[in-house]
């Protein structure tokens, strides 16, 4: 898949500001007045700068407004209305610690929660889809809302939560990486399954579908290189787990804290670079792209 950068950008952004509100709905870091402020205007510049980020990939950016009208069916419909609704419940819980010193907790509770909601129907939007096997798997929610509640913890100054669920959400990475590399043999699609003529004899294809470069080649045939992989896949692990830990562990400092956190949101950036790299679609198989 074509690794667009407004949708590594959201997913990226977008997750570690949806962690972040996760943890200041339980009031962690407990705190009031501007110094919540200015809390919460982190989380919501991630947040929503992240969902407004993934509007530039579209054909028609104004549009979007028309996806919370599919609720019932579509994974993207019920994570815009999920995302609105977290942010308007924590805009009230935060309005009541900045204006009133008064934490709200049923609020706080329940804006946590949707945080967490939005966070699983973004990753269900890939979860569901399976003509990219390689997303296709559980692991794919629990690897982003490990990696959200990770990086909300970091932003949140919770240290020990967060050196645990680093190493929680490091683990799952790798265990996503390695069940994707045999997904798409394993699922057992081909082009055999694919044109249903299988069962008359071997398959292959006479001639490629077309000569020249189509939408389909550019954004579902992307292919990156194994070696290439194995690097960004390296420096993912690295700068998004290896060294918030490291730094993470070291003598309490502001400028560690604030270097882990940029360190780790490199880090995932690259790991969302290889999310769409490595998905191979199916329809690659008509153009001998796997």
């Amino acid at each position: 898949m074509h690794p667009a950068p407004s949708v590594i950008a959201f997913t990226t952004l977008s997750g570690a500001g949806f962690g972040l509100l996760f943890w200041l709905g339980l009031s962690l870091p407990d705190i009031s007045g501007w110094v919540a402020f200015a809390v919460f205007a982190v989380a919501y510049a991630l947040a929503a700068g992240g969902l407004m980020a993934s509007t530039f990939h579209l054909g028609h950016p104004e549009r979007a407004w028309k996806a919370f009208s599919q609720w019932r069916s579509s994974w993207l419909s019920r994570e815009g209305v999920c995302a609105v609704a977290t942010l308007l419940v924590m805009a009230l819980y935060g309005a009541g610690l900045v204006f009133f010193d008064t934490a709200l907790a049923a609020l706080g509770w329940l804006g946590a929660a949707l945080a967490l909601a939005t966070v699983f129907t973004t990753s269900m939007i890939y979860a569901q889809l399976r003509s990219v096997p390689r997303w296709k798997t559980p692991l794919t929610p629990v690897l982003f809302l490990a990696l959200s509640l990770a990086g909300g913890a970091l932003l949140a100054g919770q240290v020990s939560a967060a050196m645990a669920l680093l190493l929680v959400a490091g683990v799952v990475q790798v265990l996503w990486w390695m069940r994707g590399d045999g997904a798409l043999a394993a699922s057992g699609t081909d082009m055999a399954t694919a044109t249903g003529l299988g069962r008359i004899g071997q398959v292959r294809a006479f001639a490629p579908p077309h000569t020249g470069g189509n939408y389909l080649l550019r954004e579902f045939v992307f292919v990156v290189g194994r070696k290439h992989a194995a690097k960004l896949r390296l420096i993912a692990l690295m700068l998004g787990y290896a060294l918030p830990l490291v730094l993470l562990a070291l003598p309490f400092g502001h400028a560690f804290a604030a270097l882990a956190v940029f360190s780790h949101l490199a880090g995932i950036a690259v790991s969302r670079w290889l999310f769409f790299a490595e998905a191979e679609h199916v329809v690659g198989l008509y153009y001998g792209a796997r």
